[in-house]
């Protein structure tokens, strides 16, 4: 094997590794695939360049372009994009993690999460596969999907088939979910759809630890979630 291919074959290394934990940092990166910290960041400069990874505050993860190469449509591609500078603000605002998640299929998937440090014991791993019928987020995404879909997910839920059927009526008609040590013992979460001309493309979650997620703190972020929803929705419908 060439030069060349070897440093191709740990390019690639780098890039797959990167897609699979989807959010690392150089360190982790190096420590992962086996190579010196210095030549892993050589090989990130050269996939930003390409426009194939992106870094927020130290941390890399997989570009909207992979996304876009994936098949997905302009608007996921757009909320990959958008996603972690966006949620970083309204974490900023609200003192809380702040997740995006899209429905896969039977699953829902966390496509961008920021999580302030006193919140990293609860936080979603970046492209964590997630159950729909636990956590509001998930369960946000369920309320809205096709009924086929509900009906499978009713049927193999730990949860009572009529009892959850109640919990996503309701969802539909308040237009927010709430959940409590659902997925992550000690977290409480509050969560809503953002629709984008008529289509749920994706989930809106604040979390945080629950003895900072009382009722008087769901009162106060409800609005700001509402707000948030509203501009990023704005902001998606421009990029369809």
């Amino acid at each position: 094997m060439s030069d060349r291919d070897t440093a191709l074959v740990r390019g690639l290394k780098v890039l797959t590794r990167i897609a699979e934990s989807g959010e690392t940092t150089a360190k982790q990166l190096a420590d992962d695939v086996g190579l010196p910290l210095s030549t892993t960041y050589r090989y990130l400069k050269t996939l930003r360049d390409f426009e194939l990874v992106e870094e927020f505050d130290g941390r890399y993860l997989p570009s909207s372009r992979l996304s876009s190469w994936s098949g997905h449509g302009n608007s996921r591609s757009h909320l990959l994009e958008v996603g972690h500078p966006f949620l970083r603000r309204l974490s900023a605002r609200t003192g809380r993690t702040s997740v995006l998640a899209v429905r896969e299929g039977r699953n829902a998937v966390c496509l961008r999460q920021f999580a302030p440090d006193e919140d990293a014991d609860i936080a979603f791993r970046t492209y964590e596969v997630l159950p729909l019928d636990r956590g509001a987020g998930q369960r946000v995404l369920l309320a809205h999907a096709p009924p086929q879909i509900i009906a499978e997910v009713a049927a193999e839920s730990t949860e009572p088939r009529e009892r959850l059927l109640d919990v996503l009526r309701l969802i539909r008609q308040e237009g927010f979910a709430q959940s409590r040590s659902q997925l992550r013992d000690g977290a409480t979460a509050l969560a809503m759809p953002v629709i984008v001309r008529g289509e749920v493309l994706c989930s809106l979650t604040l979390a945080g630890h629950t003895e900072r997620f009382g009722a008087k703190t769901v009162r106060t972020l409800t609005p700001v979630l509402a707000e948030a929803v509203e501009q990023l929705r704005a902001e998606l419908e421009e990029s369809c």
